[in-house]
């Protein structure tokens, strides 16, 4: 009988069949449910309800519990499929201990794929393992052979081609031996298992449910970004910089091993209300606004700001940062200045107050006058809204722009969020979307679920051993490590850190060590590699924020750390062990100031090490182990270390060390880890 677990009660079934939980389970239906049980398996998310997330030519590991009545051997195999493709590829799975499975498969293309568990009892190892035990105490195993060769006669019967030959000659071989001790050695042999499998009749077949997987490109896994405002690209703050002039930048970001150059919304500007200087609710005629104030009589969300340049211009900068290595993000963000086309084109969009007028945005104790909102719900908003939105993202996309950070999504439907990205993915498989949520973990975890392909987080605020410790292992567990990748931004025009404040160049050196070691995706805003931390004071705010203000720059100012962020990207782009967050371990180092972790890439061979402090003004020192146990080597092993800053390399012995990390030199330590003489 073969029965399948995702159509419980029979092939033909349809899901009315299934009785109510109040109701008794009749005959006819239970003799329907597979004998085989499938579940917990990873990865899968809510029960399949949404995809878990993989890159492209990197294996994903499955694994499941398997189990049915006695003590029959099972046969396990993970099936797959990209969505586009009608035909399966299979792949087996191994058996570990108390009825765990697991196994591995690669996909190779981005698209949404579906994987899904078949398992049956292997009727030839069940008697193979039976047999064997019966050998080896000696019992009489007269009828047993004789079994032996009815299980050859009947693989005969449903073989054709070569596996029926080679189980043909098998028969041969064994009717023609009358010694029994060669005939179990041939029923025995891994070859005669082998064959036998490919002849298998895959005795009460069972299926999982299908589960779908989100294939996408490795940037959604490992990447740094790099932000800019182009209009702030200028030696002169009187003159708006514009696309012409970000070229002239375009060496320096990929020098500094950058893969994405994101620039905030690149739109019109509205003059209602505009904010001036420093958030002031008082603009001159010359101050530039929020780029956040999106919308003008120059156009909305699919307009260009005139000063930037033509759509040409944006053009040919999306195809100069291609030829240095380099990808252009744009910014989404569903808002409107009062002075966007939508609110005089469709009015039915906006929710209205009684006297007529809208209502700003706010987000306390923040205020954006500056800014209102559109009603996803609003009765004339469904669906053109939705549909308007979702072109937006489509016409940028036809302009060459694959990424796109938006602005705050935990405010927006996710109902619209699951529709569109699926839309859009639909279309442009290898389209990825940054969530910029800073809200409650379960709303981040299902923007991620909901297809983000990820997301800032709250490293920002993460300072302490015991709360970076904490942070960096809940992220490679269970459900964050399936549906959540985590870019870890050092600062954005938002968020000027208070650990910058007074912490100086080390504190800067810090936090990007921590950003670049501990996730594969991490991001930070210009100014931060030189080391700006003016703050208004009392908040967690620049002073004379590029937000609202052209802010030129000396990218060659004295005691900046573009050399370290650059051998730091340098050293993630060498190290396979560091391209993603998962595979972190915190190992021990007895000093409360110094976090200390390590990455080893999924073959093992590549193991990095890394010692970071976390006080920006006092050296710090602590004995800490090397993790000789994860290479299966002796406490008192002799490895090898090299500082990947420095070049420098030594012999460690045995597994207790010692470190001193002074933050007037270098606040951490970047080690590869292996044995000796490898």
């Amino acid at each position: 009988m073969n029965v399948t677990a995702d159509q419980p009660y029979g092939p033909d079934s349809l899901a009315t069949d299934v009785p109510h939980p109040t109701r008794p389970l009749p005959l006819t239906q239970a003799l329907q449910l597979p004998r085989i049980v499938i579940e917990d398996t990873t990865p899968v998310i809510d029960g399949g309800q949404f995809a878990a997330k993989a890159i492209v030519g990197q294996s994903v590991s499955v694994t499941s519990k398997v189990y049915a009545d006695g003590h029959d051997k099972m046969a396990v195999r993970v099936c797959w499929r990209a969505a586009d493709e009608e035909q399966w590829h299979t792949a087996r799975l191994r058996e570990l201990v108390n009825d765990s499975w697991v196994g591995e498969f690669t996909p190779t293309s981005v698209a949404r794929y579906v994987f899904r568990l078949e398992a049956w009892i292997d009727q030839f190892a069940s008697y193979r393992y039976e047999l064997e035990k019966k050998y080896a105490a000696s019992v009489p195993i007269g009828l047993e052979l004789e079994e032996g060769r009815l299980q050859l006669v009947h693989a005969i019967e449903r073989s054709t081609g070569e596996v029926r030959s080679q189980i043909e000659a098998l028969l041969k071989q064994f009717t023609q031996s009358p010694d029994q001790d060669v005939q179990v050695t041939l029923l025995l042999s891994p070859e005669t298992q082998a064959t036998m499998a490919q002849a298998d009749n895959h005795a009460y077949l069972s299926r999982s449910l299908e589960f779908p997987l989100d294939v996408e490109r490795e940037l959604a896994q490992f990447a740094s970004w790099y932000e800019l405002f182009p209009r702030s690209i200028t030696d002169d703050k009187a003159r708006h910089g514009t696309f012409k002039d970000v070229h002239s930048r375009l060496p320096m970001v990929r020098d500094m091993g950058f893969d994405v150059l994101y620039f905030p919304p690149i739109h019109p500007i509205g003059r209602a209300h505009r904010k001036g200087p420093n958030n002031s609710l008082q603009a001159g005629p010359d101050d530039p606004g929020s780029p956040y104030a999106i919308g003008s009589a120059d156009g909305g969300h699919e307009a260009i700001h005139p000063q930037l340049g033509t759509r040409e211009d944006f053009r040919e900068l999306v195809a100069a940062a291609a030829e240095h290595g380099l990808e252009i993000a744009l910014d989404f963000a569903i808002q409107c200045s009062q002075d966007h086309p939508w609110l005089q084109q469709h009015p039915g969009w906006f929710s209205w107050r009684p006297d007529g007028t809208i209502r700003y945005a706010e987000n306390p104790p923040k205020k954006y006058q500056d800014i209102v909102n559109v009603d996803f719900y609003a009765p004339d908003a469904v669906p053109g809204l939705w549909l308007e939105l979702r072109d937006v993202v489509l016409g940028w996309v036809e302009e060459g722009v694959k990424i796109f950070r938006v602005d705050n999504p935990h405010t927006k439907p996710l109902p619209f969020w699951q529709w569109m990205i699926a839309d859009i993915r639909s279309q442009h498989p290898d389209v990825m979307f940054l969530a910029e949520a800073f809200t409650k973990p379960a709303m981040m975890a299902r923007l991620g679920k909901v297809g983000y392909s990820q997301s800032y987080t709250y490293f920002t605020w993460r300072n302490t051993k015991a709360e970076l410790t904490e942070y960096l292992t809940q992220l490679n567990e269970a459900p964050w490590r399936d549906c959540y990748r985590p870019n870890f931004f050092v600062n954005t025009p938002d968020i000027n850190p208070p650990f910058l404040h007074s912490s100086g160049r080390p504190g800067f050196l810090i936090r990007a060590a921590l950003a670049t070691m501990g996730s594969g995706l991490w991001g930070m805003y210009s100014g931060f590699e030189l080391c700006e931390s003016a703050p208004v004071p009392g908040k967690e705010e620049y002073l004379d924020s590029e937000k609202y203000e052209i802010r030129p720059r000396d990218y060659t100012a004295p005691g900046n750390i573009i050399a370290e962020i650059a051998q730091l990207n340098r050293i993630r782009r060498q190290n396979p062990a560091l391209q993603t967050h998962l595979g972190l371990k915190i190992y021990n180092a007895w000093n409360d100031n110094i976090l200390y972790f390590g990455k080893r890439s999924a073959d093992g061979s590549n193991f990095i090490l890394v010692a970071i402090s976390l006080d920006p003004v006092n050296p710090q020192e602590a004995n800490f182990e090397l993790p000789l146990w994860e290479l299966g080597l002796p406490d008192d092993a002799v490895t090898t270390g090299e500082d990947l800053m420095t070049g420098h390399t030594w012999n460690w012995h045995g597994k207790s060390q010692f470190m001193r990390l002074d933050p007037s030199y270098q606040p951490f330590g970047i080690w590869r880890f292996e044995a000796a003489n490898q």
